[in-house]
């Protein structure tokens, strides 16, 4: 198999099992090696084909289903971003994106003066979470504050993760990536995204705050 074709086999492997196990894309890409019997050490595909396979997949099975429960994970991102505005939320990931599903999680970045006001904040409003350290996008370790939160318009429970960075790193969190778009959004941004999203679905027309 030549291969550009192997690429876009995994590729197109992994976006179903991001779509319908809820994988993160490193792990679906990973597990796709196995399902078609690849050696461990194959090349993968970037993120980029992974998000275009993972929207073609959308686009052909989940039609009908997932416009509803993006709305519903930016509904539920921007009631978390409300709540957290003082440590300038910004939106990333799937939700961001457009490519969330109801298995997604929500990954909000907080930008914040003391790293530790986020979760002193948490505490303070009697929320429980569980700290974790995860990969920054500089590939620096992050603090994780994630919790269980019911999003009512799906009803099942959403992994909600604030990943608390420096105040500092907002300058280059809001670089556009190579095919220049934003990879991530503050509240107005979302706010935006809301209104727009589907336009079978008058937005505009329905509170979002």
């Amino acid at each position: 198999m030549q291969q550009d074709s192997l690429m876009d086999e995994i590729a197109h492997t992994a976006a179903r099992l991001v779509v319908e196990d809820g994988l993160d894309w490193g792990a679906a890409k990973r597990r796709a090696l196995r399902e078609l019997g690849l050696p461990v050490r194959t090349a993968l595909p970037d993120n980029d084909r992974v998000e275009d396979a993972v929207r073609e997949y959308i686009a052909l099975f989940c039609a009908d289903t997932q416009p509803v429960e993006l709305r519903a994970l930016r509904r539920l991102a921007l009631e978390w971003m409300e709540r957290m505005a003082e440590f300038r939320p910004h939106l990333g990931g799937a939700v961001w994106r457009g490519t969330a599903t109801r298995l997604s999680d929500v990954y909000l970045q907080l930008f914040c003066d003391d790293c530790k006001s986020a979760e002193i904040a948490l505490i303070n409003h009697h929320v429980d979470y569980d700290p974790s350290t995860v990969t920054g996008f500089h590939g620096e370790d992050v603090e994780a504050l994630s919790m269980g939160v019911m999003c009512r318009e799906l009803n099942v429970v959403v992994g909600v993760h604030l990943l608390v960075y420096d105040l500092d790193d907002l300058r280059g969190a809001l670089r556009p990536d190579s095919h220049g778009r934003s990879p991530r959004g503050d509240t107005a941004a979302v706010r935006k995204l809301l209104r727009e999203d589907n336009g079978t679905h008058d937005e505009s027309k329905q509170p979002v705050s």
